[in-house]
């Protein structure tokens, strides 16, 4: 029989099975940085093996295929673990918004599998940035269930005298930077499923303007500059992905300017979400403390986003540039969906115009 009371383990799995996700999209980022998408190019099995059984001498140790094998055996055992939230949440929550969001994660998780599997077995970059989205779309779903699974989000501060909601304008600044943070990521997945290398190795300019010139001479001096430097790069033995084949386009200029012009108006939106929420919560609130938290994830990405510049694409600072704007997606998911759902007790600087009009006639 389903219960309201917490349930610390159906709690601990659902943290689990978030945090393996997050892991999961940080594998995915390795293959791609590595350019190992296509080192298996059968699905669903590998190698000619079932997927669970393939001999070590074939994928250990050998470079493309481990971190690509690596990969499909993670996505099963997210998958395994979020079967068996889903199920235990059907059995065991009473909220049935909760189950149905577990019965979502289920789908996705089955879903996400399949368009990785087409992306091999139909050579199609496009399911490439399908997949990486629905990854993002999935690790929202799984740390709020998290969330709606703890403790804390069971406790009931509304009996409170002065628990409230969020006001609309912190509310809206969550969900806004959150909304643009999915779109920075959507915009990385494409760029990263170009296989392009990078289109343009310096920073705060690019190609020495603000904004790159795009017509067909300027764009044949960059590949032809791009290829001197990946040429001593290569001699140098620096393990980059400069160039990875792939010319450059306007395309792929005008993706990367958008990109970091995107990260500026990110940057700038969470700061106004942490000044918005101390200003009428207080420093102490939940939303107040989590929106710093926030600022401290999209500082470390912006970091590492722009190393990944100006060391020329090393794939583990890629790879942690995937993972820390997955984990900034997150952070704003979870203060997007607390701001929304959840009354908790604040303390609100500007008062109600009626109590304005009680404390001056006391006094």
């Amino acid at each position: 029989m389903a219960t309201e009371k917490h349930n610390p383990w159906l709690h601990r799995l659902a943290v689990f099975a978030a945090a393996c996700t997050l892991g999961l999209i940080g594998l995915g980022a390795i293959v791609t940085s590595k350019e190992a998408g296509m080192a298996v190019p059968d699905w669903p099995q590998t190698l000619g093996h079932n997927m669970f059984f393939v001999p070590f001498k074939l994928w250990v140790g050998v470079s493309g295929i481990f971190e690509e094998h690596s990969h499909r055996l993670a996505a099963s055992f997210v998958g395994l673990l979020t079967t068996i939230l889903a199920v235990w949440l059907w059995l065991r929550d009473d909220r049935q918004w909760v189950r149905r969001l577990g019965v979502i994660a289920f789908f996705l998780v089955v879903g996400q599998g399949v368009m990785g599997g087409l992306r091999v077995t139909q050579m199609n970059q496009n399911f490439g940035i399908l997949h990486g989205m629905m990854a993002q779309i999935f690790l929202l779903v799984m740390v709020c269930l998290a969330l709606v699974t703890s403790r804390w989000w069971k406790r009931t501060p509304a009996a409170e005298s002065n628990a409230q909601r969020a006001p609309r304008v912190v509310r809206m600044h969550f969900i806004m930077a959150s909304v643009l943070i999915f779109a920075q990521l959507a915009l990385g997945a494409t760029m990263r499923h170009q296989h392009a290398g990078l289109s343009a190795w310096d920073f705060p300019k690019a190609h020495g303007q603000w904004w790159p010139a795009t017509d067909a001479e300027s764009v044949a001096r960059y590949n032809a500059e791009r290829a001197v430097l990946n040429q001593q790069l290569y001699e140098e033995g620096q393990q980059v992905f400069l160039m990875t084949g792939r010319d450059i386009l306007p395309f792929h200029l005008t993706l990367q300017m958008v990109h970091r012009v995107l990260a500026v108006l990110i940057l700038a939106l969470v700061i106004g979400t942490l000044m918005v929420a101390r200003k009428r919560l207080g420093a102490s609130h939940a939303l107040s403390r989590l929106s710093l938290v926030w600022l401290g994830v999209i500082g470390i990405q912006v970091t590492l986003g722009i190393l990944t510049v100006l060391k020329y694409k090393p794939a583990d600072i890629a790879t942690l540039h995937v993972v820390c704007g997955a984990l900034a997606l997150g952070t704003g998911a979870i203060g997007s969906f607390i701001s929304r759902q959840k009354h908790l007790p604040s303390r609100v600087v500007e008062s109600a115009p009626e109590t304005k009009a009680n404390m001056e006639a006391t006094a």
